[in-house]
């Protein structure tokens, strides 16, 4: 027969396998779906950032099923002392008991508890929408790097490092009304756009240079005398395409949008019958690409909570059950947004991914303190009490849990990119407002909801810790 410390041992496991393991898949897939969130950007960046943490979700559960699990109970199995009893963790009891009293204290004001947070958050949202985004790439790296001063110092010379290019493509490029139209092209575009063009060229720039200012009227002669490599800088072998360089100013990449949208409205409205016309160039994609990263942040949210929510109700077959572990996470989302409006925080391609990040992250807490509320009603055990047995025991390790979070992306606050030590403050305080909400408002949410969700109890019996 077994003795009682291989009894307690295997009442433990079971215990764990049963109760813990379902609760904790639930919270990761809740979790994951968040994530999944981030694959709907249109930059694979952010695409491969969600299956990064979509994959460590993943192996984190495996491990700790299969790894974790048995190792606790080999240690108690085998390690522990002969009578039984494993030593006593300390501040385990003082951090209990002030779990209780926060909890017990929540409950008392819980009307005041919603009202706070659904006014903070409300504001937090307003707040968010007014947020600025930072687009200037440069101002992501480290300011002192003797590549962006040598950048600067040549933009002081030249007057630009940047540029775009309008591409036009005929049947022959080099016709007289095509060199005329590219002629009128290359020289208007400082006049009309004199606050960002700083200079352009094309081919009727070399054919000037060689023919005392003017284009002459037999191109031909003149173009078989260039060197290859000269002219293949405007116009292709074959003849059929050619490119104006544009010269600009260095522009954040919202101004830079909104000259090249004027840009391409002029040249379409003075192109020539039979000509194609096309505005590109690095800083075009350039554009596209921050533009993208930054400014699908709330659909990314919105479609995070909804794939959340779907994943919820699936398991649940519940639709306030499913509700209720994302309500505290929409709080977090106004607060972050009202903190990055209130110290002047504007978003960045990292920081746009923040409300999915913090739907998958806060979830699995609300979930879990949901569960193990849920489970000591089952046992007969009244809503004040369950939530005060939830709060103690699933508190601690909520706490745990995201204190090791915390702690893993404060290395981020030392780098010397702006970019990176954003994006990990901003995390930390909002791994900071996931503790808060569910320790705090997790609470209220559940009495008061209690009413609404239908618990099949069982006879009161003490929890086993």
């Amino acid at each position: 027969m077994k003795n009682k410390k291989e009894q307690k041992s295997v009442s433990s496991l079971n215990s764990t396998v049963k109760n813990m393991v379902p609760a904790v898949l639930t919270a990761i897939s809740a979790t994951g779906l968040g994530f999944i969130a981030l694959y709907t950007s249109p930059v694979p960046m952010i695409q491969d950032f969600g299956k990064m943490l979509t994959i460590g979700i993943v192996i984190s559960f495996f491990v700790g099923l299969f790894i974790l699990i048995p190792v606790l109970f080999t240690r108690d199995h085998f390690f522990t002392k002969k009578n039984g009893k494993n030593p006593k963790v300390q501040g385990t009891s003082k951090v209990e008991r002030l779990l209780e009293k926060i909890t017990r204290t929540v409950i008392s004001f819980k009307w005041v508890v919603i009202f706070l947070a659904l006014i903070t958050a409300g504001l937090g949202i307003w707040g968010d929408i007014n947020t600025g985004v930072e687009t200037d790439v440069e101002t992501f790296m480290p300011q002192n790097t003797p590549e962006l001063k040598d950048i600067h110092k040549l933009r002081e010379i030249l007057g630009t490092t940047d540029q775009v290019s309008i591409m036009y493509s005929a049947e022959h490029v080099l016709d007289n009304n095509i060199l005329k139209w590219t002629d009128d092209m290359t020289e208007t575009l400082q006049k009309k756009f004199p606050d960002v063009v700083v200079n352009s060229q094309s081919i009727t720039t070399l054919l000037k240079k060689a023919n005392g200012g003017k284009v002459p009227e037999n191109p031909k002669s003149v173009i078989n005398r260039m060197p290859e490599d000269q002219l293949k800088l405007f116009v292709n072998k074959e003849q059929t395409e050619g490119v104006i360089t544009v010269g600009i100013k260095h522009l954040e990449a919202k101004n830079l949008k909104r000259f090249i949208g004027y840009l391409e409205s002029y040249v379409g409205k003075n192109q020539l019958a039979g000509l194609t016309t096309t505005v590109t160039g690095k800083s075009v994609l350039d554009v596209e690409m921050v533009s993208s990263l930054t400014t699908g942040r709330h659909k990314m949210t919105l479609i995070g909570v909804g794939l959340v929510f779907l994943g919820l109700l699936a398991i649940y077959r519940h639709p306030l059950k499913a509700f209720i572990p994302l309500l505290p996470i929409l709080f977090i989302v106004g607060w972050s947004g009202g903190i990055m409006y209130l110290f002047g925080i504007a978003y960045t391609p990292l920081t746009a991914t923040l409300g999915a990040l913090i739907i998958g992250i806060g979830t699995e807490f609300t979930i879990l303190i949901m569960e193990r509320f849920y489970e000591e009603r089952k046992k007969g055990f009244a809503s004040m009490e369950a939530i005060i047995i939830a709060n103690k025991k699933i508190g601690r390790a909520v706490f745990a849990s995201g204190l090791s979070v915390i702690g893993g992306f404060s290395a981020l606050l030392v780098s010397d990119f702006v970019i990176l030590s954003n994006f990990g403050m901003m995390t930390l305080l909002n791994v900071f407002f996931a503790l808060l909400s569910t320790i705090i408002v997790m609470p209220a949410i559940l009495i008061i909801f209690d009413r609404f969700v239908k618990v099949k109890k069982g006879k009161l019996q003490a929890a086993e810790e």
